[in-house]
């Protein structure tokens, strides 16, 4: 990838992540992870951890952002320099749901092994 689809990526997780702050509720609290895009920019995917963590909860994260999608790219429009808005899907970010659980399970080995 490059510097500049880095960059990119960057900026438009930071977007992301300033609008859902400012759009949605805070229950479930809704965070922005990391984004994905296609090379030729016109789909991304951004990636969310929802909490508390559960199925109900993830679920309406996930159809309250779609729902909000177009609200996004305009937002989009107006906080940026991006020549092409892609269009979005939203989605679990289970791979660093996972990393936190495994952090979790470390910390209690470390805690089991200092009794």
């Amino acid at each position: 990838m490059s510097d500049r689809s880095e960059r990119a990526l960057s900026v438009l997780q930071n977007l992301a992540a300033d609008f859902v702050r400012l759009e949605a509720n805070t229950n479930p609290l809704i965070t922005v992870t990391r984004t994905d895009a296609s090379a030729d920019f016109k789909q991304s995917t951004i990636f969310v951890t929802v909490y508390p963590a559960d199925e109900k909860n993830d679920a309406t994260a996930i159809k309250y952002l779609t729902r909000k999608a177009s609200d996004f790219r305009e937002y989009l429009k107006k906080h940026s320099a991006f020549k092409t808005i892609p269009h979005f899907t939203f989605e679990i970010d289970y791979g660093e749901r996972h990393r936190q659980h495994i952090d979790e399970v470390a910390k209690q080995i470390a805690k089991e092994e200092k009794e």
